[in-house]
């Protein structure tokens, strides 16, 4: 018998997954961490326990390949070589090649073209009632991260489908279905690549693909690393503007004359990533549980960013909130690579949306995604007048 905290919280439960943030605040009342049977992993409740198990470096992103080996190759391929899915000092070696093309200076050189881009998407809606997801969240973001990596913009729907059938493989006991959908995706998203990093060994260009491909990566690595941020590079920016504006929507609320502190509360108030899991390499004290070596144990981020400990008024959303130590980015080696782009285009996308619609109103009931690792709104329709 354990003599741990443990939990049954079913996190895939329709209750659960249509909101979450009841059920941590009462586990949280009662352990900072706690065993979780069904899973095999320690869930973390608090901002201390989750911060410790972004930070404590023995606590690492260990990758296992998914079975069965054979048809889950293609999907195995593109994460075992992946710098989210390693530790330093490999992590390290895979992530310097990209990261100079996400630093702060380079990414304000991008804010013309995200605003150009969000004033034609916004220019093509009809203004009483639009998905604001589908005609606006969704492209908006993976056309800049396709134009920063040199893929053709005739791509975007297939890069948009391609990661969400990929992405929901990280939920909780995925189907064969889902398994089926997203072995298929890695097969066409991984060959695309592959063409376009051919094309540009023979015949570079200004963008990053060409960069990667002039390193000393492996192809294989250069593929996992494209396909990583193209997955990383919108998928957040998607599903934290969707969250973000239905809350603000569902309360009556705008954003504030200081944009980017709204921004950060869409970050901390529904978070788009709740669940990030790493294994102990060595014996670990988080939250008063040691968790051995070889155990995984799961930070919660929606958890964290809702800690009434960390956070005044943490169930209210204060579009003007000056204290906001989130978690949404992750911190330690493994900090979101894309956090300054992610940032930079939801300003962007949010001041241009309210400046353009300043009545801006949801239109009808918004449709879940009906997921709880990546939380957010398949469907959000509004409606407003024109400026």
């Amino acid at each position: 018998m354990r003599s741990v905290p443990t939990t049954s919280l079913d996190l895939t439960a329709p209750d659960v997954v249509a909101d979450p943030y009841p059920y941590f605040a009462a586990e949280r009342a009662e352990h900072p961490v706690a065993w979780h049977e069904p899973s095999g992993t320690y869930l973390t409740f608090d901002h201390a326990s989750v911060s410790t198990v972004q930070r404590d470096r023995r606590l690492g992103r260990l990758w296992r390949d998914r079975e069965p080996l054979d048809h889950l190759e293609p999907f195995n391929l593109l994460h075992r070589t992946q710098m989210m899915e390693n530790e330093p000092p490999e992590h390290t070696r895979l992530r310097r090649p990209v990261a100079s093309a996400f630093n702060r200076g380079h990414i304000e050189r991008l804010r013309p073209r995200v605003r150009e881009i969000a004033a034609t998407l916004l220019a093509d809606v009809d203004p009483a009632s639009f998905d604001v997801v589908a005609q606006y969240a969704e492209p908006l973001p993976v056309l800049v991260i396709a134009d920063l990596l040199g893929v053709p913009r005739s791509y975007a729907p297939s890069l948009r489908d391609w990661s969400q059938a990929i992405v929901h493989m990280y939920e909780v006991s995925p189907s064969p279905a889902v398994v089926d959908a997203a072995v298929s995706a890695a097969v066409d998203f991984a060959g695309l690549v592959r063409e376009l990093v051919g094309e540009r060994r023979t015949a570079p260009a200004d963008d990053l693909i060409s960069d990667l491909a002039a390193t000393e990566l492996t192809e294989d690595e250069i593929v996992a690393a494209v396909v990583l941020l193209l997955n990383a590079g919108h998928e957040a920016s998607v599903n934290v503007f969707g969250n973000g504006l239905v809350a603000m929507l569902r309360r009556g609320l705008r954003p504030g004359p200081d944009v980017p502190a709204c921004v950060e509360e869409m970050l901390r108030f529904d978070s788009a990533l709740q669940l990030f899991e790493r294994t102990a390499t060595a014996p670990v004290e988080v939250g008063g549980v040691v968790v051995e070596e070889g155990q995984k144990i799961a930070a919660l981020l929606g958890a964290a960013n809702r800690d009434p400990a960390v956070f005044e008024r943490p169930d209210e959303f204060d579009v003007a909130r000056e204290s906001n130590n989130h978690l949404a980015f992750g911190v330690g080696v493994h900090f979101c690579l894309g956090a300054p782009l992610a940032r930079m285009e939801l300003a962007e996308s949010v001041a241009a949306l309210w400046s353009t619609y300043p009545d801006l109103a949801l239109a009808a009931e918004p449709e879940s995604r009906g997921t709880f690792v990546l939380r957010g709104f398949r469907r959000v329709p509004v409606g407003g007048s024109h400026a």
